[in-house]
């Protein structure tokens, strides 16, 4: 059956065979790997996966791919939407996240997967503008909180541009692989809610973006910025991921 992508789940199929021998590159496949694939679609990259690790857990929410992915070797479906996943309850445990993501839940599937310390390596396909911010720099224009948390708990490892040809239907966007490996826990939850509050209103001074978003009074804000040298007027982008720690820490 040809099952048609919907574009409400942002699928965009993967077809082309060409581009699995770099996310096998990137993605430092080894075959005692357990993987964790989210949007596996019509099973290409699943299939190639399963032929060369030790496990695959495949998690998808459509359905109608289930004549797609039956049957595959060493690879369970999980049938739900992965935001939804409890990582700790699969069997083998996945340390690596590796797939070519719907567009519509990349960014904030790779910032929740931060905070599952079984996850070590990261090979996902995203739109390119994402990849870009994952590890872009501050006072960029692409710099914000999802830079903030990629960037605290890894290091970037690999980036290959990808053609729109490789997918059906053909993205109106550019995508990119990119690869990265865990460095450092995920940010606590203190963090997280102060470089989300931060970034929340980027035409506000920090200081006044966490008052409006109702984390911190102004004054305590402008306190814990002079207490790691930074001035009342400063802006989120200034601030490299490390300083928002420190002023966190300031903060408490």
């Amino acid at each position: 059956m040809k099952v048609t992508p919907k574009k409400s789940l942002g699928q965009h199929f993967l077809v082309d065979d060409n581009i699995l021998r770099v996310i096998e590159r990137l993605a430092e496949l080894d075959c005692s790997d357990v993987v964790l694939e989210v949007g596996p679609g019509l099973g290409v990259l699943t299939r190639f996966l399963a032929d060369r690790v030790a496990y695959v857990h495949a998690v998808e929410l459509d359905k109608r791919l289930a004549s797609q992915l039956e049957g595959i070797e060493r690879t369970t479906v999980h049938w739900g939407d992965a935001m939804r996943l409890d990582l700790s309850r699969l069997d083998p445990a996945p340390h690596k996240l590796v797939a070519n993501l719907p567009y519509n839940i990349a960014t904030p599937l790779v910032a929740e997967s931060l905070n599952d310390e079984q996850i070590t390596n990261w090979c996902v396909m995203v739109q390119r503008e994402v990849a870009d911010r994952f590890f872009a720099q501050p006072s960029t224009k692409a710099y914000g909180s999802v830079s903030v948390l990629v960037q605290l708990a890894t290091e970037r490892t690999g980036f290959h541009p990808v053609s729109r040809e490789v997918f059906r239907p053909r993205p109106n966007v550019e995508s990119a692989l990119i690869a990265f490996r865990r460095t450092a826990p995920g940010a606590s939850l203190q963090v997280k809610r102060i470089v989300e509050g931060a970034f929340a209103h980027r035409r506000k001074t920090l200081a006044n973006s966490l008052s409006l978003s109702g984390l911190v009074t102004r004054e305590r804000t402008v306190g814990a910025l002079a207490a790691i040298g930074r001035d009342a007027t400063v802006r989120a982008e200034a601030l490299a991921p490390p300083e928002f720690v420190a002023l966190a820490g300031a903060l408490a």
